[in-house]
């Protein structure tokens, strides 16, 4: 492999976004936390948390050479040596070309990404999955989909001259997704709609209240989010240079469009524009801009933002109609903003603000990017759909995936884990509750 001299300024800016996207899954916990009941946010909060232990073993044994390794030449997984991540100490990251920052640098950066995404899925069935059953699936989704699906769309192979070897599928084939559209948000969307038909409805759904607990931590959770999310799109660009910037202006504007688009329906539709509107609206911004915000200006971003916040205002209330309790929106946030962005980028692609971009549909460049975005679409929901489903029919099967109906009721967190989020004691003089 050539050889590049690291750059101590691009391996400070990955070194921060790697941080930045690690902060993304606590603030995961608290914006899916403030969403249940009080009697169940310990374990909706656990559920991002265990993510993070499981995936980074994961990551060290198998997961990244898994994802991003090279030497079995396949488009459709990585190598598996068991290295142990021995074997790039000292290497330089070749993922299509020389990057000036250490190998350990990019493979800590990316294992923030396999770590939320399992975390995401979470949401869909809050309120009723057996803590350790939840996490025995986490090890085997990432191993069967994640990693699998990253190397598709995030390796571009290891280039020597003009010869590359191991690129992923849809890299190979031209699909455009800078931070994870596709792998992350589509695959978590797919994913937590398999188990929402896996585990069911709710006790109670639809017939008792179950609206959240804690706004102020849902709110928190959502500024948290936003936040990380600047190293998730901006530190994608591998180093501190003018992508970067691209991918950091755009995160902002179309969040912020986003946030707008989803208020606004409220507003016409209820009378009222609410907080948690305005958390899931940025939310919806943020992933809907993903895999978009290094190939559109900044402009389109802002188009592409708002019309995430329309459509998944209105599409969150479909699941009432589809009498599928995706607890938390997961599909109606993540799903269906992952797709509209990916698909974005076919209409708004220009080549003009990123040299390695596409010109799109309406900058003269025809269908044909559309039509790969749209094939990169298909693929990923589809097989993280259909492998979600045999995995999650497989543990409760053997495991079991649900907790019974009497524990679900009494509250999750105490049967689960022993505490509650919320102790509240009478004082003795005034009866006062503290």
């Amino acid at each position: 492999m050539d050889e590049m001299v690291i750059n101590s300024g691009d391996t400070a800016w990955m070194l921060a976004s790697t941080a930045l996207v690690l902060l993304m899954t606590p603030g995961l916990a608290f914006f899916y936390g403030g969403m249940v009941r009080t009697k169940s946010v310990l374990n909706m909060m656990m559920m991002s948390m265990i993510s993070i232990g499981v995936v980074s073993v994961l990551w060290v044994i198998y997961g990244f050479e898994l994802a991003f390794g090279y030497e079995a030449n396949s488009p459709w997984y990585g190598s598996i040596s068991f290295s142990g991540l021995g074997g790039v100490v000292n290497d330089f990251t070749n993922n299509g070309g020389l990057y000036p920052i250490p190998v350990l640098v990019f493979a800590a950066f990316q294992l923030m990404f396999a770590i939320i995404t399992p975390a995401l899925i979470s949401g869909a069935i809050a309120d009723r999955a057996k803590f350790t059953s939840w996490a025995v699936f986490v090890a085997i989704w990432s191993t069967v989909v994640y990693f699998p699906v990253a190397h598709w769309v995030f390796a571009f192979g290891n280039k020597v001259g003009d010869t590359v070897t191991g690129a992923g599928y849809l890299a190979g084939k031209g699909l455009q997704d800078f931070a994870g559209g596709t792998a992350v948000h589509i695959n978590a969307g797919a994913a937590g709609l398999a188990l929402a038909i896996v585990l069911g409805k709710r006790v109670g759904w639809r017939k008792e209240s179950m609206r959240p607990h804690s706004l102020p931590l849902v709110m928190l959770g959502s500024g948290l989010l936003w936040f990380g999310w600047f190293g998730f799109n901006a530190g994608s660009a591998l180093a501190a240079n003018a992508i970067a910037a691209l991918a950091l202006i755009n995160t902002q504007v179309a969040t912020a469009a986003a946030l707008a688009g989803w208020l606004l329906v409220e507003k016409i539709r209820q009378g009222h524009p609410t907080s948690l509107g305005a958390a899931s609206g940025a939310v919806a911004g943020l992933v809907a801009i993903t895999p978009a915000c290094a190939f559109v200006a900044p402009w389109a971003a802002v188009v592409i933002g708002l019309i995430a916040g329309i459509l998944c205002s209105l599409a969150s209330g479909l699941k009432y109609r589809f009498n599928l309790d995706d607890s938390l929106d997961v599909v109606g946030v993540h799903l269906v903003a992952g797709i509209w962005g990916s698909l974005a980028i076919g209409l708004f692609g220009a080549s003009s603000v990123n040299s390695v971009g596409v010109d799109g549909l309406f900058y003269g460049g025809g269908t044909e990017l559309l039509a790969k975005q749209t094939i990169g679409v298909a693929l990923v929901g589809v097989y993280s759909f259909i492998a979600t489903l045999i995995i999650g029919y497989a543990i409760e099967k053997t495991i079991g995936f649900r907790v019974k109906r009497d524990v679900e009721v009494a509250g999750i967190d105490l049967n689960e884990h022993a505490e509650t989020a919320y102790e509240m004691t009478s004082s003795s003089r005034g009866g006062s509750i503290l």
